[in-house]
């Protein structure tokens, strides 16, 4: 098993483990074409080639006949996109984020600084998320102790 690093920073073993779908055929020269790729990640043709009309995908090389090829490590990066998503990350701070990647090494902090801050967002949902849960579960025991409880009869 060969372990590369990532659009994202992480290894390519790191990302399978935490994002990336599973590859069409692993392994597999020549790269996967794009009905292969959505059928893989859930998403659309059309919506790669917005990621990659709008710089969220990186260079997505071509066959001779001009068709996309993308790589394991375009599977990668569209895992951790995938993840960015659920994140509820603004679509302009993952591209963002992808254009800082491309500067190199000397924009770590300010791509920590944009992952924190979408860490932040992140754990403020889940309070909220859990709030929500506790007056739904308050809700769910009123009825089921209602329903549980002896007639009145009447007055």
């Amino acid at each position: 098993m060969t372990v590369t690093q990532s659009m994202s920073g992480a290894t390519t073993a790191d990302c399978r483990r935490r994002a990336a779908p599973p590859s069409p055929e692993p392994g597999r020269r020549g790269g996967y074409t794009i009905s292969e790729v959505a059928a893989a990640t859930g998403l659309s043709a059309h919506t790669l080639r917005w990621y990659e009309r709008i710089g969220l995908m990186p260079h997505v090389d071509r066959s001779h006949t001009g068709q996309r090829r993308f790589t394991e490590r375009d599977l990668d990066w569209l895992g951790f996109v995938g993840k960015l998503r659920l994140t509820g990350m603004p679509v302009a701070d993952m591209v963002r984020y992808a254009e800082l990647l491309r500067e190199g090494e000397h924009t770590f902090e300010q791509r920590q600084e944009l992952l924190e801050a979408t860490r932040r967002d992140v754990t403020a949902r889940i309070a909220e998320l859990r709030d929500t849960l506790a007056v739904l579960d308050h809700k769910i025991d009123f009825y089921a102790s209602a329903r549980k409880a002896p007639e009145r009869p009447c007055d």
